[in-house]
């Protein structure tokens, strides 16, 4: 699904994320693999913006980022893509720009990663704390 959206197959892309999220979300709406799924929604919000949706892109980008995480790296990781057609399409959106702003703060409040990581991963600049946080 993941190298679909990286390839502009987009409809191919869509199609498996959603059969993702049908697979991976009990008959009460509780996720049964809650990364796979983020990464399902965020491939959903990739195509959605690609297609023009603005909404349905902050929607599934929202939805991707709530609940528990067990791999915030893994989360901003997959999220670059997503940012990188926020950027690229609704630079000038004021949802586009929280949606983006969201995204650095999670990088960098919880994750905490060296800056060059971080730009690496998301492929935006974080404002970082100088050294790894005491643990």
């Amino acid at each position: 699904m993941d190298c679909y959206h990286l390839v502009g197959e987009d409809k191919l892309a869509r199609t498996l994320a959603e059969e993702v999220l049908r697979v991976g979300t009990d008959f009460d709406g509780t996720d049964r693999s809650p990364m796979r799924n983020a990464e399902a929604r965020v491939t959903l919000g990739v195509t959605a913006a690609r297609e023009g949706d603005l909404e349905e892109a902050l929607i599934m980008g929202a939805r991707a980022l709530e609940g528990d995480r067990q791999s915030v790296p893994s989360l901003i990781m997959t999220s670059r893509e997503l940012a990188a057609e926020m950027r690229r399409l609704y630079a000038a959106e004021p949802a586009a720009q929280d949606h983006l702003n969201r995204l650095r703060t999670l990088a960098g409040g919880e994750a905490r990663f060296p800056a060059a990581v971080t730009e690496h991963l998301l492929g935006v600049v974080v404002n970082w704390p100088s050294a790894w946080p005491d643990r």
